[in-house]
């Protein structure tokens, strides 16, 4: 008697780089590895999808269908894996993690391995950890959400990218063309577990990655991993203080830069007389209409990580 094949939803974004012609022996044996897995596997180009809500429906319904329930695979940056996980939280559906984004916070964080025929193994033998999401309103953040200037610098970031190819170095070439060019200032009420500050900023970051925020020397890395929502407020906007930030966060060490203050709560919201605020959410730029809830929903989202016979 046969062993039913478990499913294995492929989901990529071409734009990282996935089926590349350079790469695609690995990608051959990374489909060859897991299916001798059990798996079966079908693959999907995320941008050739119309109606991604409707595409996930589908994809989560043939997991759900299935024997055993299987592993959805997001292929991609931090952004890829945001719009997958948007749409796995709170299923029993793990997600599996092919790293090929600039930074991979997440996958670092949870000690995927960057290589991506170590990284299937993960997928095909690790084990399922439960972790945070950060949300504001409808919207999830694994990484980082910000309002202000960091924006800007993502978009000025992919205008380098296509330009130049994806480099690290943009993050910071773009962040210093946007304090010369386009600094502006953003007036807000901030109600931090219901108290209320009134603030004049040119930027805030919120962080949902304990690694990402430990790079920084931030002192809220520790609250994020006790699913708190963890912030920075940028205090000034005058081109000297950013430009003291800017190296203050090349250096890691951006809790000792001027007029920069963070926080933790368990519940933010940002409230503005403005009709939409533009927003960063890992990498990706959305509108949204205030005022803004923050939240953290614990233990929401699995994922595949390697294997640790400690936790049996």
């Amino acid at each position: 008697m046969s062993v039913p094949l478990k499913p294995l939803s492929l989901i990529y974004n071409e734009k990282s780089g996935f089926h590349a012609a350079n790469k695609d022996e690995i990608y051959e044996q990374l489909m060859t590895n897991l299916t001798a897995y059990g798996y079966e596997i079908q693959a999907f180009e995320i941008s050739a999808e119309t109606d991604f809500n409707r595409f996930m429906d589908k994809i989560i319904a043939r997991h759900l269908e299935a024997e055993e329930i299987g592993i959805v695979v997001a292929a991609g940056g931090d952004g890829t894996l945001n719009t997958v996980a948007t749409k796995l939280m709170d299923t029993e559906i793990p997600m599996g993690i092919f790293p090929l984004g600039t930074f991979n916070y997440v996958a670092r964080l949870l000690h995927i391995p960057l290589d991506l025929l170590k990284a299937a193994e993960v997928i095909a033998k690790g084990q399922v950890r439960k972790v945070h999401v950060a949300q504001i309103n409808d919207h999830i953040y694994l990484n980082n959400a910000s309002l202000g200037l960091y924006p800007l610098f993502i978009q000025r970031r992919e205008i380098y990218n296509r330009r130049f190819g994806r480099l690290a170095l943009h993050a910071y070439t773009s962040a210093l063309d946007v304090m010369i060019r386009d600094r502006k200032e953003l007036k807000l009420e901030v109600e931090i577990d219901g108290k209320k500050y009134p603030v004049k900023t040119p930027l805030i970051f919120f962080g949902n990655n304990q690694l990402q925020l430990a790079e920084m020397n931030l002192r809220i890395a520790k609250s994020v991993e006790l699913g708190k929502v963890a912030g920075v407020v940028v205090a000034k906007s005058d081109k000297r203080t950013l430009f003291k930030i800017l190296l203050q966060l090349i250096r890691g060490n951006l809790d000792h830069a001027p007029d920069v203050y963070s926080f933790s709560a368990d519940n933010v919201q940002i409230h503005s007389k403005a009709k939409k605020l533009t927003l960063a959410l890992d990498g990706e730029i959305v509108e949204m209409q205030p005022p803004l809830h923050i939240s953290v929903r614990k233990h929401a989202l699995k994922i595949m990580v390697p294997y640790d016979s400690t936790s049996v």
